[in-house]
């Protein structure tokens, strides 16, 4: 079954208007992300209709918005109150031309202002009102919170394994390639598509390295407590282990439903390692093979000691990302 064409679209996106231009252009996949005015990205949602809403958080709402033909893209639409200019473009400017299979693709962006005469006690003054829009891909299977649980159900181990191993594909892209440091990393930023492949998002926050450039200090503490790392928290400092920090946080949150994890002395975490371990096999027995049991068991073993490798008081004793995938492939290549 194909997905149904909106009942709304025919008779919304009027061809006086040249929508079909935009429409055609997000048909095609493309590297560099396009201005959507935002009449189009009115009519697509409904006039932003509460029946469109996906999700909302601290910076805006996201909204379904439906093509002619059926296609979906996801559009953010960022509060008036929130709306840093310096952080839009952050946010519009890093994506560009980023092409991964684990970071989210911008298909487009509204960047419009307009000035209105607004009375103020007896006097009238203009004031500027400004819309701030991103479109995304859409991914029908939400953000990774929504999914999370203990080890006794919900997600199979080996896709809360292939989700490790995206979200460290696409953190390597990121600092390796692009050189940028996304400091929000968390479930909620974590979208996943069809397959749940995960996909990285949300780079309000993010901040862009020089070629020459491995730490920032800031006086700034954006992000989210709980995912944020402690050097970053107490000092301001930015690096990439900023980010490995928060994978950190993430693996344990995935593989146990919860963010509690042991923070000093090796009897704790060998306890804490082994009951993981054990949930996980009182689950996986029921259904796998003794052959198929150790395989999955020695991922979880691996996966749940990197994740509290990565939370090293000491961020130069975190692994990187490509650490991580290192040692993923080679368990891979043992088995």
């Amino acid at each position: 079954m194909g997905i149904k064409p909106s009942r709304y679209a025919n008779s919304i996106l009027p061809n006086s208007m040249g929508f079909n231009l935009f429409e055609n252009l997000l048909q095609v996949p493309s590297v560099t992300p396009i201005f959507l005015p935002v009449e189009f990205l009115k009519a697509i949602t409904c006039n932003f209709s509460k029946e469109q809403e996906l999700g909302r958080g601290g910076y805006g709402v996201v909204y379904k918005g439906m093509l002619q033909n059926g296609k979906m893209i996801a559009v953010k639409k960022l509060f008036e109150m929130q709306l840093e200019d310096d952080q839009f473009q952050k946010e519009v400017t890093y994506l560009i031309g980023v092409k991964h299979q684990n970071i989210v693709q911008l298909v487009g962006y509204c960047a419009e202002s307009r000035w209105e005469a607004t009375q103020v006690g007896e006097k009238y003054v203009m004031a500027e009102t400004r819309t701030r829009l991103l479109c995304f891909e859409y991914l029908k299977n939400n953000s990774l919170d929504k999914h999370l649980s203990a080890e006794s159900g919900g997600l199979e181990w080996h896709i809360r394994y292939d989700i490790i191993r995206g979200v460290c594909s696409g953190l390597h892209y990121l600092h390796a390639e692009c050189r940028i440091i996304h400091l929000d990393l968390k479930p909620q930023n974590i979208l996943l598509d069809d397959h749940m492949m995960p996909k990285l998002a949300d780079f309000g926050m993010s901040r862009l390295f020089g070629k020459q450039q491995s730490r920032i200090i800031t006086k700034s503490r954006g992000g989210t407590f709980g995912y944020m790392a402690p050097e970053y928290i107490t000092n301001g400092l930015i690096t990439t282990k900023s980010d490995i920090f928060s994978l950190g946080i993430i693996i344990i949150e995935l593989m146990t439903g919860h963010r509690r994890y042991p923070e000093s002395s090796e009897t704790p975490f060998e306890d804490f390692i082994e009951n993981v371990i054990a949930n996980w096999r009182h689950r996986l027995e029921k259904t796998l093979s003794h052959r198929a049991l150790e395989i999955c068991s020695e991922q979880v073993n691996r996966c749940i000691v990197l994740g509290l490798n990565c939370l090293n008081p000491d961020p130069s004793k975190r692994p990187s990302a490509w650490d991580i995938l290192q040692t993923l492939n080679e368990l891979e290549s043992t088995n």
